[in-house]
């Protein structure tokens, strides 16, 4: 449950976030920009996600609240919904207008440089299908293999503002046995080593994303050329999604930009944007979009009569003498695993890979084993439960794209008044006003605006110090957002211009609804109010309400503009409209909206419930606090549920607990005592705001708090003595549980919501997939017998819900 909207403190934004020589394409020399004195090695964090991403969380605050810690915003490493081939489409018909389904008519120039742009026919994104690859090859066979004019290639795009999104998934995923997949990539990369051998230089002019197989072609050009466009970013991504670079990626990227940023790329899949690369070696020449493919065509020209070379500089001495002997590489190699183990706990499995790929290129440069080896080891991850668990998640994100309605069922909205300019309050106005949508931020007086206003300004300045945003985009943000006040007698003017209101203020249900009513007086009839609950059921905020048809909830988490999940919450009355609109809406703001019911807690806090509740069990039953922390970041969770409350605050999770105790959930909030954590309230050990809760808090140093753990032993009942396992089956399954009867209560429509929930909104486990793929890989059956196991144990809270005995009894499984 959010409580940050009563804080109206000004808080800062989370981050958001050696040569060899073979036959790979750049074989040219090493170029490469570092530090002068040190590896960064150490602040390289194993982020994977849909993104788009690992989807882990950097904290126990962010488990919570499913915050993301990875930079990237997309999961970009796969085309976009609408690249998946549907049965239904009409099948390609050349034309002397259109030779090719993936790409335009090539062009050529008067001076021999032939022009060949990426063009998926009725897609919005160009992407890499088993289809344009086979397609690739017709092409270089009938328009350049034997043109003996053509002295030059440039490969570019015809959609503005996309090169290449990567590989799209949708092949991958349709491959059962994804030992099939190695002589599909084996006859990409000889596709690639064959167009190298004609001999002419191959120009890569990149607008907009070039990700995963996207880079991949551009690696194997002889000249990168890249826009300053905010568009324009480059990365190799696939660790995401479980799997490695598979064109060559693992062997073609460290001779170009050193080994360290290489594996900095590759392991976190980060988005390089074009001013770093140019200063890295990535590309060779930044320029503007309207000229890229003039200066691409001349630079083409110009390495075909030898008036260009590209510059390579050299590493300096600290790089070479890291990068390029064994005992420089043994240092790097020691210290990479160690960061890995630590942000992974060793629970994915393509890290590891990515580097044994590079390890195998370094001790066998030369000839193809090393590309044969790279696509082996792809081939080896896409058939892993970690891979297929986070491409679920991946396609879950992708679905959650599209509300299902018709396209003219939601309402325009050009302008939103954010009632609220706390820290939820002023999240939501920032991440509204960065697409464009004029914004009302509304407060009680000057000093609570002021504030408001100050976050977003802040959060926008360290963009632009950070080069993710220019001095123009931060005015026009800021010009796109109204201060106003309670006595502000333009207030009702500007409002009813209004097309969507947003409450964030105290979760007060009196309050609420004196909004509600003063909101209603002021604006047009069809004006949407939502309102950021994270507790009261909608239906009784609308209750009296002269138009309950327009209210909605949305649920953010906090902090907004680092949050992917959104909670969409219509009651009983809610027109279809007022979802639809809300959820355009929430997915202009960046958001991954789940559609949930109108319960107590919703979705994600339901299914948290009985998660703390038992916690409070397993003390009662003699786990010691620091057990029970490893325990759960063993299973795969960002961070134990100790240090969990300690970071949330304890004062917020007893408010939780209490709060959904007292609700519908019955006997599944039943088998401990959340009373402790009251106590400790009075007692002031609130986490870590105050110093002391479970933990000790000395700077960034933290121990077990002597007091509260003699407090604790006071209530247990008997040390039980219980393995690891048992913890973590005890915990999980009570969160497993609540999640399907969600599932079977219509709470969320279906296993894909429940999955993408739990994993942005709770940070579950994100290589098992999310509560419902995790379910299906170990075997419902089995899951039902351990929790009946456990009801007869320790009572009647782990009576697994029908619909996972339906499912045990007729061997089904959640997703196909």
């Amino acid at each position: 449950i959010d409580t940050t909207s009563k804080d109206y403190r000004n808080q800062d934004d989370a981050p958001t976030r050696s040569s060899c020589q073979g036959s790979g394409p750049n074989d040219q020399g090493p170029r490469t920009e570092h530090s002068a004195s040190s590896i960064k090695i150490a602040k390289w964090v194993v982020d994977f996600a849909i993104g788009s991403a690992v989807f882990s969380c950097g904290s126990s605050s962010e488990f919570l609240t499913g915050r993301r810690s990875f930079a990237s915003t997309a999961a970009v490493t796969t085309a976009d919904e609408d690249t998946q081939v549907t049965k239904d489409e009409a099948p390609f018909v050349p034309t002397p207008e259109r030779k090719y389904k993936f790409f335009q008519n090539v062009e050529f120039t008067d001076s021999g440089v032939a022009v060949i742009r990426f063009d998926c026919l009725g897609k919005s994104v160009n992407s890499i299908s088993f289809a344009l690859a086979d397609e690739s090859k017709e092409l270089w066979a009938n328009e350049i293999e034997k043109n003996d004019k053509v002295k030059a290639v440039v490969f570019s795009s015809a959609k503005p503002g996309t090169f290449i999104v990567g590989a799209d998934i949708y092949d991958i995923k349709k491959t059962e046995n994804k030992q099939d997949l190695i002589p599909v990539i084996e006859g990409g990369l000889k596709f690639f080593q064959h167009i190298r051998s004609k001999g002419i230089p191959l120009v890569a002019a990149i607008d907009g994303p070039a990700l995963g197989g996207g880079l991949e072609w551009a690696l194997w050009c002889d000249y990168r050329i890249c826009t300053d466009s905010s568009k324009t970013k480059m990365g190799l991504p696939e660790v995401k999604l479980g799997l490695l670079p598979g064109f060559g990626g693992t062997q073609n990227l460290h001779p170009l930009v050193g080994l360290q940023n290489a594996m900095d790329m590759m392991l976190t899949g980060k988005d390089i944007r074009p001013s770093k690369a140019k200063k890295m070696g990535l590309v060779d020449l930044v320029v503007a979009p309207a000229s890229l493919e003039s200066v691409a065509i001349d630079s083409a020209l110009g390495l075909a009569d030898k008036t260009l070379k590209p510059k390579r500089k050299p590493k300096s001495f600290f790089n070479r003498l890291l990068e390029d002997n064994s005992f420089g590489r043994y240092a790097i190699w020691d210290q990479i695993n160690k960061m890995i183990m630590k942000n992974t706990n060793g629970k994915y499995p393509s890290p590891f890979k990515i580097i044994d790929c590079v390890k195998y290129g370094l001790d066998n440069p030369t000839g193809d084993a090393k590309y044969k080896y790279e696509r082996e080891q792809f081939a080896s991850l896409a058939a892993t439960s970690e891979s297929e668990a986070l491409i679920g998640i991946f396609d879950g994100m992708t679905q959650m794209k599209k509300h299902g309605y018709s396209a003219d069922t939601a309402l325009p909205v050009k302008s939103v008044a954010v009632m609220g300019a706390g820290l939820m309050g002023a999240g939501i106005a920032q991440v509204t006003a960065e697409k464009g949508i004029q914004v009302l931020l509304k407060d009680r007086n000057d000093e609570s605006v002021g504030r408001g206003l100050s976050y977003m300004q802040d959060n926008w300045k360290k963009k632009v110090k950070r080069k993710r945003m220019t001095e123009h985009k931060y005015n026009l943000n800021t010009s796109n957002v109204t201060p106003l006040t309670d006595d502000n007698p333009v207030v009702e003017k500007h409002f009813g211009k209004a097309d969507m209101v947003i409450e964030a203020v105290f979760e007060d249900l009196d309050l609420k609804r004196k909004i509600v009513s003063q909101v209603e007086s002021s604006t047009s009839e069809k004006c949407i109010f939502a309102t950021n609950t994270s507790a009261i059921p909608i239906a009784s905020i609308a209750e009296g309400a002269k138009r309950p048809e327009n209210i909605i909830g949305m649920h953010y988490f906090s902090p907004v503009p680092a949050m992917l999940l959104l909670e969409i919450i219509p009651h009983e009355g809610t027109r279809d409209s007022t979802i639809a609109t809300a959820f355009e809406v929430g997915t202009k703001q960046g958001k991954t909206c789940i559609v949930v019911k109108d319960v107590p807690g919703f979705y994600v806090n339901r299914c948290f419930g009985p998660y703390l509740v038992e916690t409070a069990a397993l003390l009662r039953d003699g786990v010691p606090l620091d057990k029970l922390d490893k325990a759960i970041k063993n299973f795969g969770m960002p961070v134990g549920p100790i240090s969990l409350a300690d970071d949330v605050g304890i004062d917020v999770i007893s408010h939780v607990a209490n709060f959904l105790s007292n609700a519908d959930l019955g006997v599944r909030m039943e088998g401990g005592d959340v009373s402790m954590m009251g106590d400790m309230v009075e007692k002031g050990w609130l986490g870590k705001k105050s110093g002391e809760g479970f933990y000790k808090y000395n700077g960034k140093k933290k121990t077990i708090n002597p007091e509260v753990e003699a407090y604790v032993k006071s209530f247990v009942q008997e040390d039980l003595h219980l393995s690891e396992e048992e913890i973590q089956n005890r915990l999980v399954s009570r969160f497993v549980n609540e999640a399907a009867k969600c599932l079977e209560d219509e709470i969320i429509a279906n296993p894909v919501v429940g999955d993408v929930g739990l994993v942005f909104g709770t940070g579950f486990a994100p290589f098992r997939g999310g509560p419902f793929r995790y379910l299906d890989q170990v075997g419902v059956d089995n899951y039902v017998d351990m929790m009946n196991k456990y009801a007869d144990k320790y009572g009647p809270q782990f009576e697994p819900c029908q619909l996972l005995k339906d499912y045990a009894a007729s061997n089904k499984k959640f997703h196909n």
